[in-house]
C-alpha cells in the first residue's frame, strides 16, 4: 500500500478500531498456551475486544498463527492483519550463546549471523517482530538480565546492537519485506540495565551527561541499524517512569536519536504507572502513556478501556492516536502483511530450516569464539587425547541439556547434546564421568520454579565418591555453574557465587588432586577468585546454546582455541558491583603499591576488578611493540572523516601454536572541562598469527572519536593531550601520546 492509501485507511477507521491497533494481548487469550513473563494485572478482556486487537505476544508455529490470522482478519472491520511478536533473543530454536557471551567474541558479525538464522526460523514459524536487541549498557552483574546485553562498554554495545538489528531486518528498510526478515525492537528505553543495587525493576538515577555519554550509545546503534520498533523500560529514570516520560521518548528517542518507528510498552508497564505512584488510576495512566508517545500498550487493558473516553472528552487529542496508528500500519505495510498476511509462515520451511545442519554449524562456531580462558597454569589446557583415559570428568553440567540460558522459550532440549555425549563421541568411551553433585542442595525455588537437588546425605555420598575417583586421576575436569534460571528477568542476586554444594565439590576434589580444570557455565560474571585459587585452569563458557557442548569439547581438546575476551569486568567479591573499567580517576587514585586507606577503594579487598574488560588468555602468547602515533597532514576541521592520527603496534605470536588475538585500542583524554574516564575503547581488530609470525595493526583516530558532552552540555572535542593505549585488554600500559589542537 502507498502512504496515501494507509492514510485513507486510517481516515476510514473508527476510534475503537484505531485503539484496537494500539493493544497487544498475549496468545493465551486466543486459546494458545504460552509462558507468562509478567503479572496479568487487573486486565478485563472481553471476546469483543479481541476482534479489534492489532498484535499478539507470546506464541509461534506456522499453522497456529495462520489460523489466528485468518480468524482475526475475518472479524476485523477493515481486515487489517495482526502482528505476531515474541522474544527471540539469541536464537529461535537453534540457540546461539547468550548476548553477553557474544559480546565476548569482539566480533559483531557473530551477532549479525545469529540474528539472520534466528529470523529465518522465526519467520518460518509465523513471527513478524522480535523483542531484540537489548541495547542496555550493563555495569552491575548482580542484575540478572546482564545476560541479554553485549556488556559494559558503550562502543562495543553500539557495534553489536547495530549488527544484530541489521541481521534481523536486512541493512535497508526495503529489506523488511524480503523472505525471512522480521522487525527488530530495541529495548529497554532507557537505562533498564542500571537499577539501584542491581535490583530488578528498581529505580535508576543518572545525570543527563552520563545518560548521553554512556547509555544512549547502544540504542543509537540499533537506530542506526534501522530498527522499526522500540520498547519502553519498566524503571523510573530520574524519578519519572520511562513509559510516561515525554522528554525521554519524544525528545531523546525520536528527535535526538532519530527513531521514527513504533514505540511499545514493556509487559503491563502502562498499568504499572499506578503502583509507581505517577498515575492515580488507569485513566490517568492511559493519558500519560499516549502523551509520552507510547503507540502500543502491551498486555494491559488501559488503552482498551480508557483511551476512547480521554479522546471523546477532549483530554487527549485524537491526533496522538492517529500518529500512533499510522506508525503501526506502516510497519505492517513494510512487512508486506497487507499483500500477504502470513508473510513467511510455512510448515515446510519450519521443517527444512529449524535446527538444520547449517544453522547448527554456525551456532557451534559462534560458541567456540565466546569462551574466555581465565586461567591456564602450566599449559594445563588443551587436553590431549592420549591422556584422556586417566582424566575424570564430573559436575552437574556434565550430563545436562540445559545449556541455552534464559529467554530461549522455543528451544527444544531433545536436540541438544550433553558434554558427556560430545566428549565420548570425540575420544570414545575410555574416559570416566561422574555426577559429582547436583546444582543445589535439596530443592531450590528460583523465580517460582523448583530446581531439584541432593539432600545433604546424598550430596556427601556423591562428593565422597568423586573425591575417591579424583585421587587416581591425572586431571579432573569439573563442569560447574549457575542454573540457567539464576539469570534473566527476575533473577537479581546479592551474592554472585557458585552454589554451595558445587563449591564443596571443588574444594574437596582440589584437596586430593593438583590438576583441576574448571569449566564454568553462567549468565553473568560471578566470583571466581576462590575458584581460580583451587584450579590450574578455568574456562568460562557462559550459556553456550544448542551446540555448546560440541564447542566446549572442541576447545578442551584444542580443535579450537579460546578466543573470547571479557565484555564485562569480573569482581573480586560481589560487593564490588557495580564495576566497570572506564571509571573516573578521582582526586585520590590508588596506584600499585599504595596503601589502601585514604584513596579510592576498600580496606578489605582490591578496588580494581579481578579480571577487567577485554581480558582473556589464549593457548598461545602474544607480544606487543611500543605504540607509535603519526599525525597526518589533513585538515580535520574541513574533513572530519579523514584520519588525523594513525596509531600502530607490531603484534607477534610468541608461543608454539597458531592463535587469534583481539587487539584493542583505548584512548584517554588527559584533561577536559568535565572529568573523563581513565580510558575508553575506541577500536578493536582480531588477527590470527602462526607461531613466530608478526603483523602490524593500525588504527585511524579521527576527531569525532574524541568528542564528549562538555561542561556546557554541547557535544564536541577539546584541545589537549591524549593517551593512546593498544594491547590485549583494558589494563594495558602500552601507550603513546598525541596533542589535539
Amino acid at each position: 500500500m502507498t502512504e496515501q492509501q494507509l492514510k485513507d485507511l486510517l481516515a476510514d477507521m473508527s476510534l475503537e478500531e484505531k485503539i484496537g491497533q494500539m493493544v497487544q494481548l498475549t496468545a493465551n487469550f486466543y486459546g494458545t498456551d504460552m509462558l507468562i513473563t509478567g503479572p496479568m494485572g487487573s486486565a478485563k478482556i472481553e471476546p469483543e475486544d479481541m476482534k479489534l486487537c492489532g498484535t499478539i505476544l507470546g506464541t509461534s508455529g506456522a499453522a497456529k498463527l495462520k489460523e489466528i490470522q485468518d480468524n482475526a482478519m475475518a472479524t476485523q472491520p477493515h481486515h487489517i492483519p495482526m502482528l505476531f511478536m515474541l522474544d527471540v533473543i539469541n536464537g529461535f530454536q537453534t540457540i546461539f550463546p547468550i548476548p553477553l557471551a557474544q559480546g565476548c567474541s569482539f566480533e559483531p558479525e557473530i551477532a549479525r549471523k545469529g540474528a539472520q538464522i534466528a529470523e529465518k526460523e522465526a519467520a518460518a514459524s509465523g513471527l513478524h517482530v522480535t523483542f531484540a536487541p537489548m541495547a542496555d549498557l550493563v555495569r552491575d552483574a548482580r542484575w540478572g538480565r546482564v545476560m541479554e546485553s553485549p556488556g559494559e562498554d558503550p562502543y562495543l554495545n553500539y557495534c553489536f546492537a547495530k549488527a544484530m538489528t541489521e541481521g534481523f531486518q536486512g541493512e535497508t528498510p526495503e529489506n523488511l519485506k524480503e523472505k525471512g526478515n522480521i522487525s527488530a525492537c530495541l529495548k529497554h528505553f532507557a537505562c533498564y540495565g542500571y537499577p539501584e543495587g542491581g535490583r530488578e525493576y528498581d529505580n535508576v538515577e543518572l545525570s543527563e551527561r552520563t545518560l548521553r555519554q554512556d547509555y544512549l550509545s547502544g540504542y543509537q546503534g540499533a537506530v542506526d541499524g534501522g530498527c522499526r520498533m522500540a520498547m519502553t523500560s519498566f524503571n523510573t529514570l530520574n524519578r519519572v517512569p520511562s513509559t510516561a516520560n515525554k522528554w525521554l521518548m519524544r525528545k531523546v528517542l525520536r528527535e535526538d536519536l532519530g527513531f521514527d518507528g513504533v514505540l511499545i510498552s514493556d509487559y503491563s508497564a502502562v498499568e504499572e504507572l499506578i503502583p509507581h505512584g505517577i498515575a492515580e488510576d488507569k485513566r490517568e495512566a492511559a493519558r500519560l502513556a499516549i502523551e509520552a508517545g507510547v503507540d502500543i500498550d502491551m498486555m494491559s487493558d488501559v488503552y482498551l478501556h480508557y483511551l476512547k473516553e480521554l479522546v471523546t472528552s477532549g483530554e487527549v487529542d485524537e491526533t496522538l492516536v492517529n500518529e500512533a496508528v499510522l506508525r503501526i500500519l506502516k510497519l505492517k505495510n513494510d512487512l508486506g502483511l497487507f499483500e500477504n498476511p502470513y508473510k513467511d509462515a510455512s510448515e515446510e520451511d519450519e521443517k527444512n530450516l529449524i535446527l538444520c545442519d547449517a544453522h547448527r554449524a554456525a551456532a557451534r562456531e559462534a560458541a567456540s569464539k565466546t569462551f574466555v580462558l581465565l586461567k591456564n597454569e602450566n599449559k594445563t589446557l588443551p587436553l590431549s587425547e592420549q591422556e584422556v583415559a586417566d582424566v575424570l570428568f564430573a559436575g552437574p553440567y556434565v550430563d545436562t541439556r540445559a545449556l541455552c540460558g534464559a529467554w530461549s522459550f522455543p528451544a527444544t532440549y531433545d536436540n541438544i547434546k550433553t558434554v558427556q555425549e560430545c566428549i565420548q563421541e570425540h575420544i570414545g568411551n575410555a574416559c570416566h564421568f561422574m555426577k559429582g553433585c547436583s546444582m543445589f542442595y535439596d530443592k531450590e525455588v528460583i523465580r517460582d520454579y523448583v530446581e531439584e537437588g541432593m539432600t545433604p546425605d546424598e550430596a556427601e555420598a556423591s562428593i565422597e565418591q568423586t573425591v575417591q575417583a579424583a585421587k587416581s586421576a591425572s586431571k579432573v575436569v569439573l563442569f560447574l555453574g549457575e542454573s540457567f534460571r539464576q539469570t534473566g528477568e527476575g533473577a537479581s542476586r546479592t551474592c554472585i557465587t557458585l552454589p554451595e554444594i558445587q563449591m564443596e565439590l571443588l574444594k574437596r576434589v582440589s584437596a586430593v588432586n593438583n590438576n583441576v580444570i574448571v569449566v564454568l557455565f553462567a549468565g553473568r560474571p560471578i566470583e571466581v577468585a576462590l575458584i581460580e585459587s583451587l584450579a590450574k585452569a578455568v574456562l568460562y563458557v557462559w550459556m553456550p546454546g544448542t551446540e555448546g557442548a560440541v564447542a566446549i569439547t572442541d576447545v578442551l581438546f584444542g580443535v579450537k582455541e579460546p578466543t573470547g575476551r571479557l565484555a564485562m569486568s569480573f569482581p573480586n567479591v560481589s560487593s564490588q558491583e557495580p564495576l566497570y573499567y572506564n571509571r573516573f580517576q578521582g582526586g585520590r587514585p590508588r596506584n600499585p603499591g599504595d596503601p589502601k586507606a585514604f584513596c579510592i577503594g576498600y580496606i578489605d579487598t582490591e578496588y580494581r576488578p579481578l579480571h577487567s574488560f577485554g581480558y582473556g588468555l589464549s593457548y598461545t602468547t602474544f607480544s606487543y611493540s611500543p605504540v607509535t602515533v603519526i599525525k597526518r597532514e589533513t585538515n580535520t576541521k574541513a574533513n572530519e572523516a579523514e584520519a588525523a592520527w594513525v596509531a600502530s603496534v607490531m603484534v607477534t605470536n610468541t608461543g608454539d601454536r597458531e592463535g587469534t588475538e583481539t587487539v584493542q585500542l583505548y584512548i584517554r583524554d588527559v584533561s577536559g572541562s568535565v572529568v573523563r574516564p581513565v580510558r575508553e575503547l575506541k577500536g578493536f581488530e582480531k588477527i590470527t598469527l602462526k607461531p613466530g609470525e608478526s603483523r602490524e595493526v593500525s588504527f585511524e583516530i579521527i576527531e569525532p572519536m574524541l568528542r564528549f558532552w562538555r561542561i556546557d552540555m554541547t557535544y564536541g572535542s577539546e584541545p589537549g593531550k591524549f593517551e593512546v593505549y593498544i594491547g590485549g585488554d583494558s589494563t594495558t600500559e602500552n601507550k603513546a601520546e598525541f596533542d589535539e589542537v
